[in-house]
C-alpha cells in the first residue's frame, strides 16, 4: 500500500529530491573517469601506460554490465512497490559503492586483490544505476502535465550537467592546488568521500517525496500480477527495440564527449590535466543550464524534430570539429569545441529521455524505462571510452573517436522511424500506447 508523505513538495523540492541521486551518480562516474590515469597507475602498476589505461576505462565500463541486472531488478521494485522506495534504495547502493573506492587499498598495499575491490564498487554502482534514471525520471513524467512533461524531465538530464560540473571542478582544483605526490598518495580518494557525505542527504529529502504510483491498485478479475519484465518485452517489444538503438546516439555522444575527451586530451593532444579538466567543467554546465530550456523547446516543437535535427547537425560537424583540435591542440579550441558538442548533446538527449517514460503505461513505466536506458548505455555508453582508446591505438589515427561517434550517430536514427510521439498527450489515457 501507497504511504503518505510526510508533507507534499513543491514544485522545485519534488525535482531536486528526485533528481539529486543521478547527479550524486554521475559526479562518481565522472571523477573515476577523470582520474582514470592516476588510478590506472595505482592499481595496475604492472602493465604500460597504454594497458593501464584500457583496464581502467574496461573497469570503468564494466559497472554498466550490471545496469541492465539493475534496471529490471529495481525497475520491477519501483512499479511493485513505488518509485519512492526504488529511489531510496538505490542511492544507498550509491554510497556503498562510493564507500568502497574511497577506502580502497592501492595495489602496492595489497596486492591483485586492489582492482578487485574497485570491481566490486563498480558493479555495485552499475546496479544502482540501472534503476536510477528509470524510477527517478518516471517519477518526475508522472508529476508533469501532458504540456511541460520535456521541462520536468530535462532536470534528469540537468542533474547529470551539475554532477559532471562539479566533479570536474573538484578534481581540478586538486590537480592545481595539491603536488602530484600528494594527489597520488591520498588526495585522489577525497572527491569519492564528499559523494559519500552526499547520500545521506539525498535519502532524507527523498523521504518526503509524494508517491506517483498507486501499488492498492489490483489486477482486474483478481489475477495475478503478471511480471512487468514479461509485459514489456511481449507487448512492448517493438518498441524496446526501436527505442534502444535511438538511446545509442544520445548515449555513445555523451561519453565520448564527456567522460573520453578529457583523458583524449590530456593523453593524445598533450594539454594539462587542468585544462581538459575545466573543458569538461564546460560540458556539465551547458548541460545543467540548457536542458530545462530544451526541455520547454520539445513541449512546443516536439521531441523527435529536435532529436533529428541535432543528431544531423552533429554528424556534419564531427570530424571538422576532431580535426581543428588536432590541427590547433589550444585550449580556446577545445573549449569551443566542447561547448558546440555538448549543446547539440542536449539538444538530443533531453527530449530522448523524456520519450522512453512516454511510450510505456503506467504500470510498467519504471520497468520499460529502466530496461531500455539501462541496456542501451551497457551496449553502447559505458565502453565508448574504452571502445576509442582501442580505435585509437589499432587505428593509429586521432580521429578514430570521430569515426566512431559518427557512424553511432547516424544508425541511431533509424530507432526514431518506428517511435512515437507523444509530446502534449494524456500518456496515461486507455490505451495510449497501444499504438506506439
Amino acid at each position: 500500500m501507497s504511504l503518505p508523505s510526510p508533507r507534499r513538495l513543491g514544485r522545485r523540492q519534488t525535482i531536486v529530491a528526485t533528481t539529486i541521486g543521478n547527479g550524486l551518480e554521475f559526479f562518481d562516474f565522472t571523477v573515476y573517469g577523470f582520474m582514470s590515469l592516476l588510478i590506472g597507475k595505482l592499481f595496475f602498476p604492472n602493465f604500460t601506460p597504454y594497458g593501464q589505461l584500457l583496464l581502467t576505462v574496461a573497469t570503468f565500463g564494466v559497472g554498466f554490465i550490471m545496469r541492465p541486472l539493475g534496471g529490471i531488478v529495481i525497475g520491477a521494485y519501483a512499479d511493485r512497490a513505488g518509485r519512492k522506495k526504488a529511489m531510496t534504495l538505490t542511492i544507498f547502493m550509491m554510497a556503498l559503492g562510493c564507500a568502497m573506492i574511497a577506502l580502497a587499498p592501492t595495489h602496492a598495499q595489497i596486492g591483485i586483490a586492489a582492482p578487485f575491490l574497485i570491481l566490486l564498487a563498480r558493479l555495485i554502482q552499475g546496479f544502482s544505476a540501472g534503476g536510477e534514471v528509470g524510477a527517478s525520471t518516471t517519477l518526475l513524467v508522472e508529476h508533469a502535465t501532458p504540456a511541460d512533461r520535456g521541462y520536468m524531465a530535462s532536470w534528469q538530464f540537468a542533474s547529470q550537467g551539475l554532477g559532471i560540473l562539479i566533479g570536474a571542478v573538484v578534481v581540478g582544483l586538486l590537480n592545481f592546488f595539491m603536488t602530484p605526490a600528494t594527489l597520488e598518495s591520498w588526495g585522489w580518494r577525497v572527491p569519492f568521500f564528499l559523494g559519500l557525505l552526499i547520500a545521506p542527504v539525498g535519502m532524507y529529502i527523498r523521504s518526503h517525496l509524494e508517491e506517483s504510483l498507486d501499488t492498492r491498485v489490483e489486477p482486474v478479475g483478481g489475477a495475478p500480477r503478471r511480471s512487468s519484465l514479461a509485459e514489456v518485452c511481449s507487448e512492448h517489444g517493438g518498441t524496446v527495440v526501436a527505442a534502444t538503438i535511438n538511446i545509442m546516439g544520445g548515449t555513445v555522444a555523451a561519453y565520448v564527449i564527456t567522460f573520453y575527451m578529457p583523458t583524449y586530451a590530456i593523453r593524445e593532444l598533450g594539454m594539462p590535466p587542468t585544462v581538459a579538466l575545466f573543458g569538461a567543467a564546460l560540458t556539465g554546465l551547458l548541460s545543467f543550464g540548457l536542458a530545462p530550456l530544451v526541455g520547454i523547446w520539445s513541449d512546443r516543437a516536439g521531441r523527435k524534430r529536435l532529436i533529428v535535427a541535432a543528431r544531423i547537425v552533429l554528424a556534419v560537424l564531427i570530424y571538422p570539429c576532431f580535426f581543428w583540435l588536432i590541427l590547433s591542440p589550444s585550449p580556446a579550441v577545445l573549449f569551443t569545441v566542447v561547448g558546440v558538442l555538448s549543446a547539440l548533446l542536449v539538444m538530443q538527449t533531453v527530449p530522448g529521455i523524456t520519450m522512453l517514460p512516454e511510450m510505456f503505461p503506467k504500470h510498467v513505466r519504471a520497468s520499460g524505462m529502466s530496461l531500455v536506458y539501462s541496456i542501451g548505455v551497457a551496449l553502447f555508453g559505458g565502453f565508448s571510452p574504452f571502445v576509442s582508446a582501442w580505435l585509437l591505438n589499432a587505428t593509429g589515427s586521432k580521429l578514430a573517436p570521430a569515426w566512431y561517434l559518427l557512424a553511432a550517430t547516424l544508425i541511431s536514427l533509424l530507432g526514431l522511424i518506428w517511435l512515437k510521439d507523444f509530446t502534449g498527450k494524456d500518456i496515461d489515457a486507455p490505451g495510449a500506447q497501444q499504438a506506439a
